[in-house]
């Protein structure tokens, strides 16, 4: 998995709307999204580009390698929306 999205995302989809890859959902619009407090990225379908990382102005995404240790359960997080 190359980036997490954690716990201080506010659903404001800048990320979803930046990537590449549309690994990142749900998007703004989708049903899902009223349902969920984040959005997560798709590790299968993720490139490592960093795109969302560098637009997020909550410093909520992470790389899978710099995932703070307090918040190692949202790796699993991401994955299972996907699954």
């Amino acid at each position: 998995m190359a980036y997490v999205v954690t716990d201080t995302c506010v659903k404001d989809f800048v990320c979803v709307a930046e990537c590449s890859t549309a690994a990142i959902a749900p998007a703004m619009g989708d049903p899902a999204a009223a349902t969920v407090a984040q959005v997560y990225i798709n590790p299968d379908e993720c490139i490592d580009c960093g795109n969302c990382a560098a637009i997020c102005p909550q410093g909520a995404i992470f790389t899978s390698d710099e995932l703070p240790a307090a918040k190692a359960e949202f790796a699993d997080k991401n994955r299972a929306y996907f699954n």
